[in-house]
């Protein structure tokens, strides 16, 4: 492996080796906690525009399995203490460096990941630049922003997808970079799953006659995906509504919420959110740098906090058969604690059938 270097807006660099692509890649470093999932982690796109670090030290020890795939690795580059060049798995079809050389993908390990995140924590996001030789000039560097991320990450043409088993409801799923398994917990629960672009105007989603509606998880800033904005305030109270992550923060802004970026953001397994309705505290999957601000929620209730710092994790909006949440409930590779929501979801279509297995 070659000599690399990461070097951080502020103008830190850090000395490591190489692997990946051969290749320079600038984006938002962000860094996530999660222990187990680094393909899923890889292949979300809601990292899009982003150079991802991980905070467990060793990582592509089970190595890379085409069906873990959530969805097109769209990050900018891959930061690790130490990657395995020769995992052991009996599903293993690859090594994470094969994986990034086939995208064009830039990584460095052999860094000390740990002083990394706790920079991160002190001063929060910040761009960052892997590459062979450091520049001189970090102007370029400095002046990078993560835009048209929904744009990059949604579907090209729509698509439909049949119930495991007898289908009681159909769904139309607007992808903003939804993650496949949104799709797998709707179908096992006797969905079909119609999936539509994110630049999919309202009257065409309802031509469809969904029974309900679903939101996606995707990249980027919310405030600048106006269009997508404008669609969810047609079709609030005309189906049952969910929204995950993305779509949470787009339905909060369509009713005139506001949102917020966030110093460095949830990424991870490992989240505690607190269910305000009742006593329970669950563990959740997470991966935004953006919040709604909760004093700033007109309509609807906030339903769900993060037990860490308080940040709203979900509203319900019962005049409309509506509820969004900021965490995923299809995480996979887990936890799936609030696998639940699914369910509550299809009672608002009228009614949850039993899962397939």
């Amino acid at each position: 492996m070659s000599k690399a270097y990461l070097v951080l807006s502020d103008g830190t660099v850090y000395e490591g080796e190489g692997f990946g692509a051969e290749a320079d890649g600038l984006g938002e470093l962000v860094f996530t906690t999660g222990m187990t999932g680094y393909i899923e982690t890889l292949t979300d796109p809601s990292y899009a525009g982003q150079i991802i670090m991980q905070t467990f030290p060793l990582i592509g020890n089970y190595g890379i399995i085409d069906a873990d795939f959530e969805g097109n690795c769209l990050a900018r580059g891959y930061v690790v203490r130490e990657w395995c060049d020769a995992p052991s798995n009996f599903r293993c079809q690859g090594t994470v460096d094969a994986f990034l050389k086939a995208r064009g993908i830039p990584g460095i390990c052999g860094v000390d990941t740990r002083a990394i995140t706790r920079r991160i924590r002190e001063q929060g996001v910040m761009n960052a630049l892997i590459c062979r030789r450091v520049p001189d000039d970090l102007s370029a560097l400095r002046a990078y922003a993560v835009t048209g991320a929904v744009d990059l990450a949604t579907c090209a043409e729509p698509s439909v997808h049949p119930a495991a088993g007898e289908a009681h409801y159909r769904v139309a799923l607007v992808d903003y970079g939804a993650k496949r398994n949104i799709v797998r917990e709707l179908c096992r629960r006797g969905c079909e799953v119609a999936v539509v672009p994110a630049r999919t105007a309202a009257e065409a989603i309802l031509d469809l006659d969904p029974d309900g509606i679903m939101l996606s998880n995707g990249p980027g800033d919310p405030g600048e995906n106006a269009f997508c904005i404008a669609q969810i305030a047609k079709l609030l109270g005309k189906k049952p509504l969910f929204g995950i992550c993305l779509g949470h923060q787009l339905t909060a802004l369509a009713t005139g919420a506001r949102t917020e970026k966030m110093k460095y953001g949830h990424r991870g397994a490992n989240q505690p959110v607190r269910d305000l309705a009742g006593a329970r505290t669950y563990i959740t999957s997470q991966n935004h740098g953006y919040a709604v601000v909760s004093d700033s929620v007109k309509a609807g209730k906030v339903r769900y906090v993060n037990a860490n710092d308080g940040t709203c994790e979900g509203i319900d909006y019962p005049e409309w058969r509506a509820f969004t949440v900021q965490f995923h409930p299809e995480a996979s590779a887990g936890p799936r604690d609030t696998s639940f929501l699914f369910d509550r979801f299809l009672d608002l279509m009228g009614g949850a059938p039993h899962a397939a297995e």
